[in-house]
């Protein structure tokens, strides 16, 4: 006698290899859940903070939000966003430029290792909160003084990233390279320098957040423009809503920046470490 899965063409066994996929399948987005779930819990413990409240000063986050997509609506955000990109990206830029060469050149070279190293050591060991007001007093307040805010904090960790990816290259290939009679020109541009870009590119993108922690102090501290002039004025008028959409935009704007970076080293630089 026929059993109902065989009377009903439509009802099937489930194989053990669909069972197989549908948990490598869970096992792969499990990590993007758990990070949703976290981001949703501190947005419900802010909702709760602000609603308390803890201060008088603190928005729940559904006021933050609310802020925050009518400063997009009206243009402001983007009217500054187009002010502080400027010099941000030009500070980038030249660090990258700067630093790449410096770090590649100190790997390469004892005596320039010796030579600029500590300058830069000592610069990313520096209180820059307290060293970027000095640039107004020698170039006062524009677009040079809020790049160099930028640059005095990129360049540091691009040079140094670059000069340790490039003294801790694999030293196999290098030997590899020597023993196939490779010049000094072939062991540095395709031995040395390919195996150390993924390092060189993880400096650039840590580079870009210290890019984007000296521009914004710079607007703070030095001329309030930008997204630093909606964190200022919003606080001297006490819209607090705001001011935190204000900051809330700032940990957006970076954190999808280095997402998209750490995508492309990952997919260009990094390809062994893609998930299958």
């Amino acid at each position: 006698m026929a059993t109902p899965a065989q009377m009903n063409g439509s009802s099937r066994a489930v194989h053990p290899s669909e069972t197989s996929s549908f948990r490598k399948k869970l096992s792969e987005y499990r990590p993007a859940m758990w990070r949703a779930a976290s981001i949703a819990v501190f947005f419900l413990v802010w909702e709760i903070a602000g609603r308390v409240p803890i201060s008088f000063a603190f928005p729940t986050f559904l006021e933050t939000a609310k802020a925050l997509w009518g400063m997009v609506v009206d243009g402001s955000l983007v009217a500054a966003y187009a002010e502080t990109l400027q010099p941000l990206v030009i500070g980038i830029v030249v660090s990258a430029s700067i630093g790449i060469a410096l770090g590649v050149v100190m790997g390469l070279s004892r005596f320039a290792e010796w030579l600029v190293a500590p300058v830069f050591i000592v610069l990313q060991a520096a209180p820059m909160a307290a060293l970027i007001p000095l640039i107004t007093f020698v170039y006062g307040i524009g677009l040079l003084a809020k790049t160099l805010a930028v640059i005095m904090l990129a360049l540091p960790v691009i040079a140094l990233n670059g000069y340790k990816a490039v003294r801790n290259a694999n030293p196999s290939l290098v030997a590899m390279c020597r023993s196939f009679q490779g010049n000094w020109h072939q062991r540095i541009f395709k031995i040395i320098i390919p195996d150390a870009s993924p390092v060189i590119f993880a400096g650039l993108r840590l580079g870009l957040a210290a890019g984007f922690i000296g521009v914004i102090l710079a607007e703070l501290l030095i001329t309030p423009t930008g997204i630093g002039d909606l964190i200022t004025y919003h606080r001297s008028v006490a819209n607090y809503a705001e001011m935190y959409a204000a900051v809330v935009s700032i940990i957006l704007v970076s954190t999808l920046t280095l997402a998209a970076l750490e995508a492309f080293e990952l997919r260009v630089l990094r390809p062994e470490k893609r998930k299958s």
